[in-house]
């Protein structure tokens, strides 16, 4: 019963903190531009990667601007050069198109062009702190059972070897049977990577706030790295049938239709975990901003209508918090789960 009421408690505070620092994040911008308020501006700048991490309070950790120019030559500086505008070393923050807050320089004719960009941005910082988190999920699990051998984790271990559990027997091996020990480690990896980057992008103050599974980017690289797993692991039998399917012979020659189509579905499948993941994160975070904004957005029409839809948008973004706290654990877990299948289906 003790234990019911700390995940409570905690995922409760979880879900405030979010709808706090979104409505914070959105009152601030209205704070900074009191004439107009920017929807867009305010979208594309609290989901877009930055070179700074912005702290509660105003304060921000400027990030390393790490570019190579034109000319081959490397520069290495603060963020902080770099704030409203300003230009270091012939970098600049771009404002509009699409290099916008991007870090761009000009030749010496006056061309703008985008640099070779190496920078640790916000979303790189993010991936690192996943990474570490994930580390940490895994080394805690390994020490307790190290040290206490035989007796059952409590508390935070409980509920992590429950996650592992879950995931381990009820999936990867009922998918993979004697294959699960050799892809279990990549497929569990993969499942608290992404969901503690879920998590961490529900919670906007430090080290929460990227928009890290919202970042097409960063999706593409998951997908890749599955990808991989598959085809490299993939047995002569997966192979042939990709290009001498088990059809009629007219499927396949003279128009060979049917091994085009399994070339195909080779690339798709990458593809559809990269698409998936990305826009059901990138949709959860854009409905909680437009729900905030739509307090600012309305005000202009009285006190009256302003209060009941700071009401409404509150209440209605808790309630997405918590839809948007459930999925960041359901896809999460499809994301481990269709990996399963497509190893499975490359070992057959």
């Amino acid at each position: 019963m003790r234990k019911r009421i700390l995940y409570t408690a905690f995922f409760t505070l979880l879900l405030c903190a979010s709808a706090w620092g979104v409505a914070r994040v959105v009152v601030g911008e209205q704070e900074e531009e009191p004439e107009e308020f920017d929807l867009k501006e305010v979208i594309f700048t609290h989901l877009g990667d930055e070179y700074s991490w912005e702290l509660p309070g105003g304060a921000e950790i400027h990030l390393p601007v790490i570019v190579r120019d034109r000319e081959g030559a490397w520069h290495c500086f603060s963020s902080k050069y770099l704030d409203e505008g300003a230009e270091h070393e012939g970098f600049y923050l771009a404002r509009e198109g699409d290099r916008a807050r991007k870090v761009v320089g000009r030749d010496p004719a006056g061309n703008e062009y985008r640099p070779l960009d190496f920078s640790i941005t916000k979303n790189v910082v993010a991936i690192g702190i996943g990474a570490l988190l994930t580390a940490w999920v895994a080394f805690s699990l390994a020490h307790y059972y190290k040290r206490a051998r035989f007796k059952a984790p409590r508390k935070g271990v409980g509920f992590i070897e429950s996650l592992v559990e879950m995931v381990y027997k009820e999936v990867i091996v009922e998918v993979l049977e004697k294959d699960a020990r050799r892809f279990g480690p990549y497929l569990l990896t993969l499942f608290f990577f992404v969901l503690i980057s879920n998590l961490l992008g529900m919670v906007v103050v430090f080290p929460g706030g990227a928009n890290v599974t919202g970042n097409i980017s960063v999706t593409l690289v998951l997908a890749l790295c599955t990808f991989v797993v598959v085809n490299v692991s993939g047995t002569k039998h997966y192979w042939r049938e990709t290009f001498w399917p088990d059809v009629p012979l007219l499927l396949k020659f003279p128009i060979p239709l049917m091994p085009i189509i399994e070339i195909f579905s080779v690339f798709t499948k990458p593809v559809a975990l990269m698409i998936r993941l990305f826009a059901n994160m990138l949709g959860g975070h854009l409905i909680a901003l437009v729900l905030v904004s739509l307090i600012f957005l309305l005000g202009t029409l009285g006190s009256a209508v302003m209060g009941g839809t700071v009401v409404i948008s509150i209440l209605f973004s808790l309630f997405m918090n918590v839809l948007h706290l459930l999925i960041a654990f359901i896809q999460a877990y499809v994301f481990m789960m269709l990996s399963t299948i497509f190893i499975r289906l490359a070992r057959e």
